[in-house]
């Protein structure tokens, strides 16, 4: 049987820049052409593949009424010979739209044996989703296969891909995006015994070594040092004492000195790494159960996110914070009406002991928080609420900087990966009182709890940092979403790369609100 490598193999989409459509095609080569537009724009992109492309495009027309998301696919003959598809959008399609259309023209020309591939878009946000797609479709998931099967099920990979009209800096950013994208995917498809936290912290390990980053290791035993107990609950109904909080730090190579975005305090990506959820003493049931190997997508996100800043060399320090462990059913495991006590004071009451993945958040952003940075962004698959809400084509959104959820649900729209915002306010906090700790971990209630488990993640958010939380509903859905074809969407990569990039946004979120939040002291109970 074949093993699984230690790191995904991500290589460079090689590319052949062309200004025009017709200097693309020049040259006598097998080509897939992919053409995305709106009506009229393909229109006018036809006439320089000549008068035979031309009565294809309008036996299209006939056929289907130049619909949004209709395809066409020919063969056209002659000096530009070309196995052609076209995808139509709409005249005001969203950076979405794009993204799942070229995904599907990229997999209708899969199976074309061609030289090369020929990518038009009619404008940036078309060429970009076609380019994203295309580097998207070069990485593969892990498998197990024996090597017999695995030779048959195998597909061919693209040839080289020519993008029309799009910059260099384009090229170079949506190319970063999508290999930490691959990352975050290619880490989340992992079984459970292939991604232990053990084997998980090898694997960054690995990484960072290969990256050039810092690496800083807090094992169970610096937990405890710490004082991370709603952190060391959760580990504690393990076998192995491997749960740690991962540092991973990403540093400018260029040193510009005091006032330049390097001297700024690291933005902090926070990530739920929970490398398989059983729901400990509160069981799930099998269907719950089946797929828990993802439940650490969060911090998959948090680290391709740190690959993609580091390959586009990010003018500014990042830290990811990866809180690494498995949530199992033992005689130790923690259980209902537990009282812990968190790094920062904080005493919580257990509710369900699948409510896991608050807890571990819980001290990975408190412990953050110690390192003042410049913000926080956590990523975690916390809530089936959140799914309940949104499905699985939205991810959600709070954020202790109100005047900014308009911006930050601008940003996915703009990169093609949507949040919605939810409410934050303080009288939610009604139903996390606890008569015997501080708060409680949860609401016996199920509902609402997308919005309840925030309200609890922001108690432990250093006094007036800017804090964002990505309760990620999309990480996973049947069938792929956008311009990714896999179950695994690696969701939030693009997103927050997108985000991360945005200075005039991060200025703004770095106001300090009035009435932050406050560390208490470490409680004791006796």
């Amino acid at each position: 049987m074949s093993t699984i490598p230690l790191l995904p193999l991500l290589p460079d989409a090689p590319y052949r820049r062309a200004t025009t459509l017709g200097s693309a095609l020049r040259g006598n080569r097998r080509r897939a052409l992919l053409l995305l537009g709106s009506p009229t724009e393909l229109a006018q992109a036809v006439v320089e593949l000549g008068p035979e492309a031309q009565a294809l495009w309008a036996a299209h027309n006939r056929a289907q009424g130049a619909a949004p998301g209709a395809l066409s696919a020919a063969i056209v003959t002659g000096r530009q010979a070309a196995n052609l598809f076209i995808r139509v959008l709409g005249t005001e399609a969203s950076a979405f739209e794009a993204l799942t259309q070229a995904g599907k023209l990229v997999q209708s020309a899969q199976a074309v044996a061609a030289d090369e591939v020929v990518l038009w878009g009619a404008d940036d946000t078309t060429r970009e989703a076609l380019w994203s797609a295309w580097v998207a479709s070069r990485y593969a998931l892990p498998t197990l296969r024996s090597q017999a099967t695995k030779a048959k099920a195998a597909h061919a990979p693209l040839p080289v891909a020519v993008p029309v009209a799009l910059g260099l800096g384009a090229l170079r950013k949506w190319q970063a995006v999508e290999r930490g994208g691959a990352l975050a995917r290619w880490l989340t498809a992992l079984p459970g015994n292939h991604l232990t936290p053990a084997l998980y912290r090898k694997r960054v390990q690995a990484l960072a070594r290969q990256q050039g980053w810092k690496l800083v290791i807090d094992d169970e035993a610096a937990l405890r040092r710490a004082g991370a107990g709603a952190f060391l609950a959760v580990a504690q109904g393990n076998a192995a004492a491997d749960a740690c909080l991962l540092r991973v730090q990403y540093r400018p190579a260029r040193k510009l000195g005091q006032g330049s975005k390097q001297s700024l305090a690291p933005v902090a990506l926070v990530g739920k790494g929970v490398c398989f959820d059983t729901g400990g003493v509160n069981l799930k049931p099998h269907r719950s159960m089946l797929d828990m190997h993802t439940d650490m997508a969060g911090s998959a996100v948090a680290l391709g996110t740190l690959l993609a800043l580091t390959e586009l060399q990010h003018p500014a320090p990042v830290d990811a914070w990866l809180a690494l462990a498995e949530n199992h059913l033992a005689a130790q495991a923690y259980k209902p009406q537990d009282v812990v006590v968190a790094s920062n004071g904080t005493t919580i009451q257990i509710i369900h002991t699948d409510a896991e993945g608050r807890m571990l958040l819980a001290d990975a952003l408190a412990l953050a928080s110690r390192t003042k940075p410049r913000a926080l962004i956590d990523f975690a698959t916390l809530t089936g609420a959140c799914v309940g809400a949104l499905t699985e084509r939205y991810a959600g959104l709070f954020t202790n900087r109100l005047g900014q959820r308009n911006e930050l649900e601008a940003i996915g729209r703009h990169c093609g990966e949507r949040v919605w915002a939810f409410p934050l306010d303080a009288d939610f906090d009604q139903e996390l009182e606890s008569k015997v700790a501080d708060i409680i971990q949860c609401p016996v209630e199920g509902k609402g709890d997308h919005i309840y488990a925030a309200r609890f993640l922001q108690r432990f958010v250093g006094n007036g940092l800017p804090w964002i939380h990505l309760d990620l509903a999309s990480a996973t859905r049947h069938g792929g979403l956008a311009h990714i074809t896999t179950d695994i969407t690696g969701f939030g990569v693009r997103y927050a790369t997108t985000l991360l990039q945005d200075e005039s946004l991060l200025q703004a979120l770095d106001s300090r609100p009035a009435g932050a939040v406050h560390h208490r002291t470490p409680a004791r109970i006796s």
